[in-house]
């Protein structure tokens, strides 16, 4: 439970600083006022004042702030909620502000400050994909044997899913596109084959160094309740030189984005159900278990490599959660600020704030039925 605990802290903290570091540092080069830069929230458990900016740790690692002067009611010295210090908490005499406040920033500085934070969550899920991809390297996606997928049915017996042999598929082709989705990783096969609902599949693929395009038929198993592309054994892996590992560190990166865009898509279209969204408690426990798996299985390495990957995994996903559009999130004070941009004017800001506060209690109350379901799962 500790190591679990610890793990989580580590990696959201990672992925939660480096967004929060963004708004920080661009909002700091635009020249703009920081009242606090806190990781963590709840009660302060240590902080110190230095050129105007209080830094804070907070007791509960599950986020963190940048509080901007003059942003959602923050004003330079205070904050919009009281806080509670625990004992020994150290607060060093303020050397006076620095800067201006956010509302007295030209209109493109606020849009680089608030856009700064998905953006150093890009930063740092590509950073660490290249790490990745040097120790780890890359699985290509080389179809494996097609001469069938055997599934076993209790209705129908033995099934030999041989939809990709039947599309002209050998062993040893490399899959460059699904229809107009390029492929850069076996994953990503396997993952369109899971997510598949029986559409036909535009195959591009590489034979001799010559290109070809067949059509594939997924065949769908009854048992199982899905459609399968019959490659087994596919993916081949190999270890990136050192400019490899920039490529593929970025198509690392680009497969998360596709993972998350497509989960979204499936959460909108209701195909994603309450128990497949997580929290802080739910995040905790998967990066637990996949670091307690990875190292009894393949040793203390593999489980620091799998830490990365959902370093990575987290981040993106926090990159674009923020660009969404939605009051309270970047992606929704993006759209006031590209507003006054087409209007030449601020919303008021009385207005905007109304959205942000809705919105925000909106945000709240899923965190808490989120937080609530992953304890419910964590009991059953």
């Amino acid at each position: 439970m500790i190591r679990t605990i610890l793990l989580f802290v580590i990696v959201f903290g990672l992925v939660v600083i480096s967004h929060e570091l963004g708004h920080f540092l661009i909002g700091r080069k635009n020249g703009i006022r920081v009242v606090e830069f806190a990781v963590g929230m709840g009660p302060t458990l240590f902080s110190f004042t230095k050129r105007g900016t209080k830094y804070s740790l907070k007791l509960l690692p599950l986020g963190g702030a940048c509080m901007f002067d003059g942003e959602d009611g923050v004003e330079q010295g205070r904050s919009v909620s009281a806080e509670a210090n625990f004992p020994g908490t150290e607060t060093a005499a303020d050397d006076g502000p620095q800067g201006i406040a956010f509302t007295e920033a030209g209109v493109w500085a606020r849009i680089a400050t608030v856009f700064a934070g998905p953006f150093f969550n890009f930063i740092l899920a590509f950073v660490v994909a290249v790490i990745l991809s040097a120790f780890s390297g890359a699985d290509l996606p080389v179809v494996g044997d097609v001469d069938g997928v055997d599934i076993t049915t209790a209705a129908e017996g033995d099934i030999l899913i041989t939809a990709a042999k039947d599309a002209g598929l050998q062993k040893g082709d490399v899959i460059k596109k699904i229809g107009r989705e390029p492929i850069h990783f076996f994953r990503e096969v396997s993952l369109i084959s899971a997510l598949n609902q029986g559409e036909e599949m535009v195959i591009t693929f590489e034979r001799n160094g010559k290109r070809a395009v067949t059509t594939l038929t997924p065949q769908y198993d009854e048992n199982s309740g899905r459609y399968y592309m019959g490659i087994t054994n596919g993916g081949i892996y190999m270890k990136c030189n050192p400019l490899q590992v920039f490529q593929y560190g970025f198509y690392e990166v680009e497969y998360w984005v596709k993972i998350t865009y497509k989960s979204l898509l499936m959460l909108v279209q209701g195909q994603v159900t309450k128990d497949d969204v997580a929290g802080p408690v739910g995040i905790a426990q998967f990066v637990g278990e996949s670091y307690d798996q990875a190292e009894e299985n393949y040793g203390t390495p593999y489980a620091i490599l799998t830490m990365l990957e959902i370093v990575v995994l987290l981040s993106v996903n926090l990159g674009i959660m923020n660009l969404l559009p939605l009051p309270a999130l970047d992606g929704g004070r993006l759209v006031f600020m590209f507003v006054e941009v087409i209007r030449g004017k601020p919303v008021p800001p009385e207005k905007e704030g109304m959205v942000h506060f809705a919105g925000l209690v909106v945000l709240m109350a899923l965190m808490v039925f989120i937080m609530y379901n992953d304890i419910m799962k964590l009991v059953r």
